[in-house]
């Protein structure tokens, strides 16, 4: 049995089974021993550690949703906790895994052809092809059903993309980034399998961003870029088909801000036992006991919602406003304890040699993507109400 955390409190973890929790636990020694050391460094230089990809590969949580790429049997609930122990870490690095192996292997699992999902699921587990996933545009996040101005259009068996894209994660190194583009002639959502080396395609690397300094987002132009019909997901034909991707990935979000959590509240609990102040520990003040014991609440009941939304994945009954509720609630939560931490920590709070400003920091990020939280309520109210509140 794998240890189990300390912010872990009700121990959701030994839900897990035994192969899982070992997987747990290999995961989680790479983290610490390979990725902490240099995450503060990497973060603050903006650079991505691409040395440190054959190793995450080799814990095997690269693919795990789809047969073609597994490399043991998994459940949701383990697909979320390698989320939280890659997040509890380096909420940059959770990012690349997730963008390369739930958005972009979902992109392809969920909607590829046999013949597709056979190219390319198992060389994207390797890790030998990474994936990007080019949904954003720079006039077009949260309307994305509606406003895509991307377009495709078909001339024989080629098709021809034109538009942009925006904050499009690993897209700087990517072999391969799914664009979705709204089709000139059905004006449906289609998606393609655009290769980086495709002539009219560039990516281009967002700078000065303050949160999730060490992923590549990327601006992405297409120009007459072409792309022939073997390489457009045969299984997508409207929005609703990406849908159905954005509920997977939504839920390991949710994952992934309980693990900025869990990060933020372990180097806090850690400070406060060390730090002293009127000749004692502050961990031994009311008012720190306070931010700790509530964080840790925030914390567990976070988890107890992403476990129960998963494993209504894998009961089949999970549903849009079961992620985005999840997703909403869970980040919120994430915010406000990563907020109490920092204040655990005063002024040191703001520097990374204390172990909180990285996660301060980067839960800004996590809070807006895949969805904001007034969009993801939306989704709730819609379900609740049986009315539609978009604009």
């Amino acid at each position: 049995m794998a240890t189990i955390l300390d912010a872990d409190s009700y121990a959701f973890q030994d839900l897990l089974t035994p192969v899982e929790q070992e997987a747990a636990l290999r995961l989680r020694a790479f983290m610490e021993t390979e990725v902490a050391p240099i995450a503060d460094d990497y973060w603050e230089r903006a650079e991505f550690p691409h040395h440190l990809i054959p190793g995450i590969v080799e814990t095997g949580v690269i693919g795990t949703a789809w047969p073609e790429s597994a490399r043991f049997p998994n459940s949701a609930v383990f697909r979320g906790w390698a989320a939280l122990e890659l997040a509890r870490v380096d909420a940059s690095f959770a990012t690349f895994v997730g963008v390369t192996s739930g958005l972009a292997m979902g992109a392809i699992g969920v909607g590829g052809s046999p013949d597709q999902r056979a190219e390319w699921l198992p060389p994207m587990g390797k890790g030998t092809v990474i994936g990007a996933f080019g949904l954003t545009e720079p006039l077009s996040g949260s309307d994305a059903s509606r406003g895509l101005r991307t377009t495709a259009t078909r001339r024989g068996d080629t098709w021809v993309l034109n538009g942009e894209k925006r904050w499009i994660g690993n897209a700087t190194f990517a072999d391969v980034t799914v664009i979705w583009a709204k089709d000139t002639a059905d004006e449906q959502v289609k998606g393609f399998l655009v290769r980086k080396d495709a002539p009219g395609f560039t990516a281009t690397k967002i700078e000065r961003k303050q949160s999730l300094r060490g992923v590549q987002n990327a601006d992405i132009v297409l120009t007459d870029v072409e792309v022939p019909e073997t390489d457009r997901l045969q299984h997508i034909d409207s929005f609703r088909d990406v849908a159905k991707v954005l509920r997977l990935t939504r839920a390991g979000v949710a994952w992934e801000a309980v693990g900025v959590a869990v990060g933020a509240y372990e180097a806090a609990l850690k400070y406060a036992k060390e730090r002293e102040q009127f000749g004692r520990p502050i961990a031994s003040f009311q008012l720190v006991q306070q931010k700790l014991a509530d964080s840790l609440a925030d914390i567990t009941a976070s988890i107890g919602m992403c476990v129960r939304v998963s494993q209504m994945e894998d009961e089949g009954t999970q549903r849009d406003e079961h992620t985005a509720m999840a997703k909403s609630f869970c980040t919120t939560r994430m915010r406000e304890v990563v907020g109490r931490c920092r204040e655990v920590l005063g002024g040191n709070g703001i520097q990374l040699d204390h172990g909180v400003a990285r996660f301060f920091a980067d839960a800004e990020a996590v809070y807006s993507y895949e969805g904001t939280r007034d969009m993801n309520t939306l989704i709730v109210g819609r379900a609740i109400t049986g009315l539609q509140a978009f604009a």
